[in-house]
């Protein structure tokens, strides 16, 4: 039986699907987004790639490299889970009118916080840093002894995180 181009092109697809998930794990493998067509791109792509695994550096992909390049993928999905720091740096302060994923993350630890606690407020997860909010973070603060700002800044960031892993390990 031939191979057709739809072939060609579903085979091409998921060769760059995997380098795509590939580069974004590794920053020396070149993004490159899957549109089924072998072009320079996804050639520069999978040079990188070959470089990086040590493989011949010749652009195709052949038996040897399609391989490794499966494997890598394979090995990137079982691997442990990778530790995601959404708290920009010490010096940040999250506070009122923000939005974003920060403040959905704070806000879900909140309301996981809530659910636990019969005294702690309930906390909707809207991604605004609201009045709502404020006032959560106020009570925990009260709670952990760290002056009631409304805000969050590093320490009371690390104060929730920890909290949210004991009730986990509890």
């Amino acid at each position: 039986m031939a191979y057709t181009n739809i072939q060609r092109k579903q085979h091409i697809m998921e060769l760059q699907t995997y380098l795509h998930a590939i580069a974004l794990m590794n920053d020396k493998i070149p993004l490159i987004i899957p549109d089924g067509v072998y072009g320079s791109e996804t050639a520069i792509a999978v040079r990188a790639f070959q470089r990086e695994y040590g493989l011949p550096d010749t652009g195709t992909t052949d038996g040897m490299t399609w391989n490794k390049i499966v494997s890598v993928y394979r090995e990137n999905l079982r691997g442990n889970p990778v530790p995601y720091a959404v708290f920009p740096s010490a010096k940040y302060v999250a506070a009122k009118g923000d939005s974003g994923q920060l403040v959905y993350i704070l806000q879900a630890m909140l309301q996981t916080i809530g659910k636990r606690y019969d005294n702690a407020p309930n906390v909707d997860v809207c991604g605004i840093y609201n009045d709502a909010t404020s006032e959560a973070v106020s009570r925990f603060q009260r709670w952990c002894g760290i002056p009631q700002s409304g805000r969050v800044d590093s320490g009371t960031w690390n104060m929730l995180v920890h909290c949210c892993e004991h009730m986990n390990s509890t």
